[in-house]
């Protein structure tokens, strides 16, 4: 539980570090953004570490209609990931596409895993990605929704987000833990 908590809380502190201490940030320059993406690195990793290691502590049973309404949320995490990146018409619906992912993310990993890991880490993410969208906000009153993009960038954000979302359940599927159970 330690390395799993310790994980989040370096994930968080890179991510907030900008925000907390810009002057601070600012002197870093361009090395201060390497620091950083080791840190996250190192949060991921204390994090997988973490979670694989703690024993399974079932907290509550999750509801077997809670697999599709997961399945789902997983799709939506993927294009709402990759929506603000691409040149979509729907990248200016909502102003942060890549946080709005991690909640669903996260919200759908909270749907189908009742253990206490599960609890910590998805809970852990799901509330870093709501303060870091409050601070965002906070930061940036002003937002200028983007420019709509085109039939063809909805096309290819759909098709990138099918092959995304196809290769994380293979991977899924191949650590053990099926994502579409037979």
């Amino acid at each position: 539980m330690t390395l799993l908590i310790l994980g989040l809380i370096l994930w968080t502190a890179a991510h907030f570090f900008k925000r907390i201490m810009p002057d601070v940030r600012a002197r870093m320059g361009d090395k201060g953004k390497g620091l950083m993406a080791l840190i996250m690195v190192a949060g991921i990793v204390l994090m997988v570490i973490g979670y694989r290691s703690m024993g399974e502590v079932y907290v509550w049973s999750p509801p077997t209609w809670a697999i599709h309404v997961t399945d789902l949320l997983m799709l939506i995490s993927v294009v709402l990931l990759g929506l603000g990146n691409s040149q979509s018409r729907f990248r200016g619906l909502i102003r942060h596409p890549m946080l709005a992912g991690v909640r669903a993310w996260a919200a759908a990993h909270l749907l189908v895993n009742g253990d206490l890991a599960s609890i910590v880490l998805f809970g852990g993410m799901f509330l870093w990605a709501t303060v870091e969208v409050m601070v965002l906000n906070r930061a940036e009153p002003d937002w200028v929704r983007p420019e709509p993009g085109t039939l063809a960038g909805d096309i290819k954000l759909a098709v990138i987000s099918i092959v995304i979302y196809a290769v994380i359940a293979g991977v899924h599927t191949w650590l053990g833990y099926p994502v579409f159970p037979g």
